[in-house]
């Protein structure tokens, strides 16, 4: 199952994100987590989630549009990271086009990435 994660500036979790009607293949957004992302929008570094399998993760085309749609609302860039079962890659807008998120695979899970073990726990 698809998990998310809001993530503070200091590494920490703002908000775990458990949608009942989320699948392995899709991760909803709702009314509460944009009102969290919101309320938090001085304090993000931005959101995690989970794709299935293991290997090097990508961004969907629904994952890209996702990111510049609340960039735009929020007004601020963000880190976007997606885990798999056995890697980690984060993301940031490059542009100059809307779409461009350029990607690296995360080699060290720091400390201050602590999130990520359980961001994979709850979603394999």
């Amino acid at each position: 199952m698809e998990v998310g994660a809001v993530i503070a500036k200091d590494g920490s979790v703002i908000h775990w994100h458990l949608p009942p009607n989320r699948t392995s293949v899709a991760l909803p957004d709702s009314r509460s987590l944009w009102d969290i992302l919101w309320e938090n929008r001085a304090n993000l570094a931005g959101f995690a989630h989970s794709h299935p399998g293991g290997g090097l993760p990508g961004p969907s085309y629904t994952d890209v549009t996702t990111f510049a749609a609340i960039e735009a609302a929020l007004g601020v860039r963000l880190q976007w990271w997606i885990t798999s079962t056995d890697r980690l890659i984060e993301l940031r807008w490059e542009g100059p086009h809307q779409h461009e998120y350029v990607g690296w695979e995360v080699q060290s899970e720091s400390a201050q990435r602590m999130w990520v073990a359980e961001l994979r726990r709850l979603s394999y």
